[in-house]
């Protein structure tokens, strides 16, 4: 579909900010390999070859009598006996690091938390696993959060802040007075109060952010429906006789949407923040879960193990960068007093 030529500028100026374009594709390609996790880092192979036929153990589970062991369950490919069985009438091809983030290393030369080695790239945490693949489901785990978390509180911002800026008046005036005691709650100790009667999950974490989160764009959308209600166009389609939802879906919503998607970002960034900043209190996933905050709190806790602090505050400052300036980028694309400027080829 083609671009208006409103859009068209707003794109080019978009590209024109070098840092941020940049930024948009190196985090696009961080975030899809992460999305293959399981094809980066894992305990199982890709594919096998056995005895004639092909198997497949990271989407399928085969049992070890399959390959000629003893058991039924599942077959463990790190052991030696399970590989030298498989060597024998066939091969497999491994992914790049050789353990899932659940899989404890019990052949460190070294006490956990061990230094890196050509094993361990990076080492690994207090309970001998391999840093690295926890680092990389761990971004996984938390831009998903993220995402899910911007779109559902935007979802709820927008419909609210159009709903009071539309009809204004009392429904403004309540609304108004309900945020502010709503944004008033201490969300920490609702969170430590639900966590000793429930155990946090994924879903119920983001559940529990979704009640506090959409309150951030309530005002911008707000503002913008403040703004257009009484605009011309606007009377002129009540006048037509259009319904209320109709005006503001068709006529109103476009134009409060720009201020919307340049806050999106980040409030992205917020979420992945509060995501880690929970695990690294103990009030976020469940313990074993790849978390960027639980490495940071190992990190806290072994200060003899630097590997561990360092690694993953890299990967959450650069995370986090890449999302201001991928947010600096879109401001400055949808920001009306911004003169494009053509970028150099």
């Amino acid at each position: 579909m083609a671009l208006s030529p409103l859009n068209r500028r707003r794109w080019q100026q978009f590209k024109a900010n070098r840092r941020g374009w940049w930024s948009l594709w190196i985090f696009l390609a961080l975030f899809g390999l992460s999305l293959g996790a399981e094809l980066i880092a894992n305990d199982k192979p890709i594919v096998m070859y056995y005895d004639g036929e092909f198997y497949f153990p990271v989407v399928q589970v085969y049992p070890e009598t399959t390959f000629g062991g003893d058991f039924v369950t599942e077959a463990e490919y790190r052991d030696p006996y399970i590989q030298d069985l498989i060597n024998a009438k066939g091969w497999m091809l491994w992914p790049p690091i050789r353990y899932h983030y659940q899989t404890i290393n019990y052949y460190l030369e070294s006490p956990a938390p061990a230094p890196p080695s050509s094993d361990n790239w990076l080492g690994t945490d207090d309970q001998a696993r391999d840093v690295l693949a926890r680092l990389i489901y761990g971004f996984r785990i938390s831009v998903l959060f993220g995402l899910a978390l911007t779109v559902l509180s935007s979802i709820v911002g927008v419909l609210v802040g159009a709903i009071q800026g539309y009809f204004g008046g009392w429904v403004d005036l309540f609304g108004q007075r309900a945020i502010e005691i709503w944004s008033g709650m201490p969300v920490l100790f609702v969170l430590i109060i639900l966590s000793s009667v429930v155990e946090p999950g994924f879903w119920w974490l983001l559940g529990i952010m979704l009640l506090f989160s959409w309150t951030s764009l309530v005002p911008v959308v707000r503002a913008e429906f403040l703004r257009a209600r009484n605009f011309d166009y606007v009377r002129a389609a009540r006048a037509l006789g259009l319904p209320n939802r109709t005006i503001i879906v068709r006529h109103v919503l476009p134009n409060a949407m720009v201020a919307t998607i340049t806050f999106l970002p980040f409030i992205l960034t917020g979420g992945i923040t509060s995501l880690t900043a929970l695990d690294f209190l103990g009030l976020g996933l469940p313990p074993g879960s790849p978390s960027l905050g639980e490495l940071l709190l190992q990190g806290k806790n072994n200060t003899q193990a630097p590997w561990l602090g360092i690694a993953s505050f890299t990967v959450l400052a650069v995370m986090l960068s890449l999302l201001i300036f991928i947010g600096e980028a879109a401001r400055d694309a949808f920001d009306p007093r911004k003169t494009f400027q053509e970028a150099s080829p």
